[in-house]
């Protein structure tokens, strides 16, 4: 069984006993943490740090020449010793490859998003035909031009 599947069993169980929910993750991790149903496996110690690392490293901004905050450390898809990895460059030293691989490959993640809220809206709006049908519009030309005017007036 997969670690994602163990999780979703923690989830699972945890709904079985009849605890409170709707609820937060942090709740649920309790719980399995008081029950003895999880606790982080040695293997997963490189992992988690390294996950931790990431997400510190997408935390962190600078301001450009013209004032935007802007992501300072971007990941891009490389292929080293064999095997593709995540390999972080500075947006002020990148090279312009890096970077079009960062920014394609964060791209991607934006559409497969998209894509899934897309499934669980028709999904929910199938599964409720009685009510007025919920609307998304992926075209994000608006927000970002109404972002823009408001960075502008500020």
């Amino acid at each position: 069984m997969t670690y994602v599947k163990q999780m979703q069993r923690i989830v699972d169980e945890y709904r079985l006993e009849g605890l409170s929910w709707p609820t937060s993750a942090k709740n649920i991790a309790d719980w399995a943490i008081r029950t003895g149903r999880w606790e982080l496996p040695a293997a997963a110690l490189r992992r988690r740090c390294a996950d931790d690392i990431a997400s510190a490293m997408r935390e962190e901004y600078m301001t450009d020449r013209k004032g935007r905050r802007v992501r300072l450390l971007h990941p891009a898809p490389l292929e080293t010793e064999g095997q593709t990895e995540m390999v972080w460059d500075d947006i002020r030293t990148a090279s312009r490859d890096h970077m079009q691989i960062s920014f394609q490959h964060r791209r991607k993640g934006i559409v497969g998003d998209c894509r899934q809220m897309k499934v669980d809206v028709d999904s929910y709006n199938d599964a409720h035909p009685e009510a007025e049908p919920i609307q998304i519009v992926f075209d994000f030309t608006m927000d970002l031009a109404e972002l823009d005017a408001a960075d502008e007036a500020a």
